[in-house]
């Protein structure tokens, strides 16, 4: 069984590698994406996120410490949120540190900031944002690996469709940011099967972490209410942090496109969840 479990995590995961790599596939395909339709669909991700993290995570993370843990069950799922949140934002923080350090050894000190930046520059900040969603994808490969991990003491369908609906959720948001790695690439002139390989290769991480959250689950049992509600605090930073303000742009043409794409994201995964368990 649990050589099963661990095996559906690596599927899942494999499937939201895909879906990095379908997006990735965009600068083959299309020479141009419109905005309204990228607001609406990170708008969507970021709901599908919000609501998979309580209904999927943050209850069942609740109910398992209730049932198998002395301590409050409170604290257990306010532990793991507030860690999963600041596990993304040191790694953000390591990012941005890396890339000040990053600009500082290229610009040299009085230049004049409004010339235009150097290829290099250029490139190594691509590179950097390239590092940046290989980065954050590793908590999200660890929320799948987790969820399916909870399979071990759960062998319901609702049990499995709630993991199934946590991989669907994170593998819409991979797919805007399979194409926000490959479309920059482009525009310096790499040709598009580099762009594509590289943008893939950002959701590489995902089947690796997700095998590892899996195997942490299943052979550990009483950590499982604590990194479901890590997994919670992840996804919901990187929705409130990065999808909705990235899906805000451009609102002046277009102002409730992004809103109804997170209104529709959540109702989708609530209404999953809600009938389902």
């Amino acid at each position: 069984m649990q050589q099963n479990i661990v095996f559906m995590a690596f599927l899942a995961t494999m499937g939201t590698w895909l879906v990095t790599a379908m997006g990735a596939a965009t600068v083959v395909f299309i020479k141009r994406i419109h905005h309204r339709f990228m607001n609406a669909m990170l708008g969507f991700a970021a709901g599908v996120m919000i609501a998979a993290s309580f209904w999927s995570l943050l209850q069942p993370a609740i109910e398992r410490a209730e049932q198998s843990l002395s301590m409050p069950a409170w604290l257990v799922a306010t532990l793991g949120f507030v860690s999963g949140a600041l596990f993304i934002w040191a790694s953000d923080k390591a990012v941005t540190w890396a890339q000040r350090r990053a600009e500082e050894e290229i610009s040299p000190v009085g230049s004049d900031q409004g010339a235009a930046l150097p290829k290099n520059e250029r490139l190594r900040r691509v590179m950097m944002l390239v590092f940046s969603i290989t980065l954050h994808n590793i908590p999200e490969g660890l929320a799948v690996g987790v969820a399916f991990g909870a399979l071990q003491q759960n062998h319901s369908t609702e049990a499995l469709m709630a993991a199934i609906s946590v991989a669907i959720g994170i593998g819409l948001q991979n797919f805007p940011e399979g194409a926000a790695v490959s479309i920059p690439l482009r525009r310096e002139g790499y040709s598009r099967s580099k762009c594509f390989l590289l943008g893939q290769a950002s959701g590489m991480v995902e089947p690796v972490a997700g095998v590892l959250g899996a195997l942490l689950v299943v052979r550990m049992q009483t950590i499982l209410p604590f990194a479901l509600a890590f997994a919670a605090g992840a996804m919901v930073l990187v929705a409130v942090h990065e999808l909705i303000p990235e899906c805000q742009r451009n609102r002046g043409v277009s102002p409730y496109v992004a809103t109804m794409g997170i209104i529709a994201g959540f109702s989708v995964m609530m209404l999953m969840d809600v009938l389902l368990g």
